[in-house]
C-alpha cells in the first residue's frame, strides 16, 4: 500500500511536533498534507526525568499520550521506519506501507545502546544500578538515592554523544545534596567517572562546576569510560580512554548514563554521514545532498548539544527554510548553534548554561548565569514544563 504526503516528518518527539505545529500555523493550507511517523504511544518531556530521579517530580507528569500532542491538521502514522529511499522520495514502513513525499523532515531522535556496556542490560533496575535515561528505570534512581546508607555512589558519562551533556552531573549533585540533608554525607563517597577532559565544554560554566565539585568533596575521574558491570558483586569496570588501563570499583549505587548513537535505520541510509547522523548544513539545517530534506534535533550531525533548547531554535529555522524551498526562494534563515543546559546543582539550586557553536555564552538573563540560583531552579521545575507543553509544542515559542 502506498500513500503520498507533501511533507513527511519522521519522529513525534519535541522536534517533530514543534515543526508540524509551526508549519500549520504559518501555512494553514498544509492541513491534511503533513504526516508524522512515530510508533510511540506516549510523548515524554524528558528534561523532567532528572527531577523524577531525585524524588521531586512524578513520572506521570512528564508524559502525555501521543495522540494528544499531534497538532490538528497533521496525520499520525503509528509505525516505525524500515528504510529511507531519499533518491526516490520514499520511506518504507515496517507494516509494508510505502510513504512518498515532496519534502522530508528527519527528527527521530537517537537510540540508547544499553548493550554497549557489558552487563548493563542484565543489571539495570536492580543490583544498585539505575539510570535517568529511560522511563522504565528512572524511578529506580530515586529508590537508590533514598535508600542509600553508605559506600560508593558512582555516576558515569559514556564515551559517546548523549542527550544533554550536563544531565549525568545533575543527578549526582542532587544525590550529594540529598545525602547531606539526611546526615549520611560523611558515609558516602561520591564519584564521577567521565571519559572527557573537563566537566563541561564551556569554560565559564566548567570553572564553576569544578569549584562546586571540589567544595562538596566529589571525586572526579577524567578519561574513564564504563565498560562492564558485575551486578552480583557490585563491581564496575572502567577503562582509561587514553592509556587503555582498567580499574574496578566497588559500588553501592551506580547511576549509568548509557552509550547513545544514531538509529540503525539512519546509519544504513544515504541520509547519514560516516558516523550515522543525518548529514546537514549546520546553519540552514538542509541536507547536504538532498535539497528537499531537512533534519533537526538529536538525529542530526549539527555540532551542538542535543537538547530541547537547541530544538526550540532549530525548529523555526527548518520551518522557514522549508517554506522558502517550497516557494523556490533562496534560504535566508540560519541557526547559530544555540543550546541551553539547565544544570541542577542541588535542591533549589541551578546554573543556566546557554551557548552557541563556538562555545561562546549566549545568556538571556540580566545576571551571571554561571552562579547557582534558586530562581533558575524554579524556572526549570515549574515554568519550563508549562512552556513546553503549552508553548513549544503548540508552535507558539
Amino acid at each position: 500500500m502506498n500513500k503520498h504526503y507533501q511533507i513527511v516528518i519522521v519522529g513525534g518527539g519535541t522536534a517533530g511536533i514543534m515543526v508540524a505545529s509551526r508549519l500549520l500555523r504559518q501555512n494553514p493550507d498544509l492541513k491534511g498534507n503533513i504526516a508524522i511517523i512515530d510508533p510511540a504511544k506516549y510523548h515524554y518531556y524528558q528534561p523532567l526525568w532528572t527531577l523524577v530521579g531525585a524524588g521531586v517530580s512524578k513520572l506521570k507528569s512528564s508524559r502525555k499520550s501521543m495522540v494528544s500532542v499531534i497538532p490538528k491538521g497533521a496525520q499520525w502514522i503509528k509505525q516505525s521506519v524500515l528504510s529511507f529511499e531519499p533518491e526516490n522520495n520514499d520511506i518504507n514502513l515496517r507494516d509494508s506501507t510505502t510513504i512518498s513525499y515532496d519534502y522530508l523532515i528527519v527528527c527521530p531522535g537517537l537510540q540508547i545502546n544499553w548493550s554497549h556496556v557489558k552487563g548493563l542490560q542484565e543489571n539495570i533496575g536492580k543490583n544498585g544500578v539505575c539510570s535517568n535515561y529511560s522511563p522504565k528505570y528512572v524511578n529506580e534512581t530515586w529508590k537508590q538515592i533514598s535508600n542509600f546508607k553508605s559506600g560508593n555512589a558512582i555516576f558515569t558519562h559514556p564515551n559517546t554523544p548523549i542527550k544533554c551533556g550536563g544531565a549525568p552531573m545533575k543527578i549526582m549533585y542532587l544525590a550529594e545534596d540529598y545525602f547531606r540533608k539526611n546526615n549520611i554525607r560523611s558515609k558516602a563517597n561520591i564519584m564521577y567517572e567521565t571519559p572527557k577532559t573537563s566537566l563541561f565544554d564551556v569554560q565559564k560554566y566548567n570553572k564553576e562546576l569544578e569549584k562546586i565539585s571540589e567544595e562538596r568533596d566529589i571525586n572526579v575521574d577524567y578519561h574513564y569510560n564504563l565498560i562492564e558491570i558485575d551486578g552480583e558483586n557490585k563491581n564496575a569496570v572502567f577503562e582509561n580512554v587514553e592509556t587503555g588501563d582498567r580499574k574496578t570499583l566497588r559500588y553501592e549505587m551506580l547511576h549509568v548514563t548509557p552509550p547513545m548513537g544514531p538509529l540503525d535505520v539512519l546509519k544504513e541510509s544515504t541520509l547519514s554521514d560516516s558516523d550515522g547522523w543525518v548529514d546537514i548544513d549546520p546553519t540552514t539545517l538542509q541536507h547536504k545532498n538532498f535539497s528537499n530534506v531537512f533534519a533537526l534535533g538529536d538525529a542530526s550531525n549539527a555540532p551542538t548539544s542535543k537538547t530541547g533548547a537547541a530544538i526550540r531554535k532549530q525548529a523555526p529555522t527548518v520551518v522557514n527554510n522549508l517554506l522558502q524551498v517550497i516557494n523556490s526562494e533562496m534560504l535566508t534563515h540560519h541557526y547559530d548553534g544555540y543550546t541551553s543546559c539547565p544544570i541542577v546543582t542541588g535542591y533549589n539550586r541551578l546554573i543556566l548554561a546557554e551557548f552557541d557553536y563556538n562555545k561562546k555564552t549566549k545568556e538571556t538573563m540580566p545576571f551571571n548565569q554561571a552562579k547557582e540560583r534558586r530562581s533558575m531552579y524554579i524556572f526549570k521545575k515549574d515554568l519550563l514544563p508549562k512552556m513546553y507543553w503549552y508553548g513549544m509544542l503548540k508552535g507558539l515559542m
